[in-house]
């Protein structure tokens, strides 16, 4: 799921070093056709933060490997961002951080006699994804990793609450960084 073709497994076995040794975990990378094809990565910290400086400094140490390797035939545009608050979930981690929240799920065959589901995460058990799905409370179904072909948070209350929790945590900490820095 981080990784949909041949052509983005192969830049994310290339960049996945280059991420890590920069403190960033890519979350996702898609190389997308047109006009001016866009590689588009998207990461985070360990801690699951990604500022604005984050993705710069991100943007530069890929932009060095991809043009020393140039992996990527013509022209295309490199963009580094967070996930955002509505995030996809491409790793077993990420089904666990976010258990109790609200997600799509879609698969790559049917299970239970459909291939998308809609409901809360309920965490991650022998590899596989719970998923308490919308309008059956009562049970949770649980889904091999392997089988998950796209998943992403629903933009709800419950998740736009998290989202400026999140931002007041980060105002609140460049607030105290800066009056740290104003005392040198």
């Amino acid at each position: 799921m981080r990784a949909r073709t041949n052509e983005d497994r192969s830049l994310l076995e290339l960049l996945d070093p280059v991420a890590e040794a920069a403190g960033y975990e890519i979350v996702r990378l898609r190389l997308m056709g047109g006009q001016t094809r866009r590689l588009q990565i998207m990461a985070e910290t360990p801690a699951g933060d990604m500022v604005v400086e984050d993705c710069a400094r991100l943007s530069r140490a890929i932009s060095e490997v991809m043009d020393a390797a140039d992996p990527v035939s013509g022209e295309y545009t490199l963009e580094v961002s967070s996930p955002g608050i509505d995030r996809p979930l491409t790793r077993l981690k990420d089904f666990e951080t976010w258990e109790g929240y609200e997600a799509r799920i879609e698969l790559d065959r049917i299970a239970e006699g459909r291939k998308r589901f809609k409901g809360e995460l309920a965490g991650v058990e022998d590899g596989q994804v719970g998923i308490n799905v919308e309008g059956d409370s009562e049970t949770t179904l649980y889904i091999p990793f392997d089988w998950i072909l796209e998943a992403k948070l629903v933009l709800n209350d419950q998740l736009m609450k998290v989202g400026a929790e999140q931002r007041a945590a980060r105002i609140a900490q460049d607030d105290i960084n800066s009056v740290g820095n104003d005392n040198d």
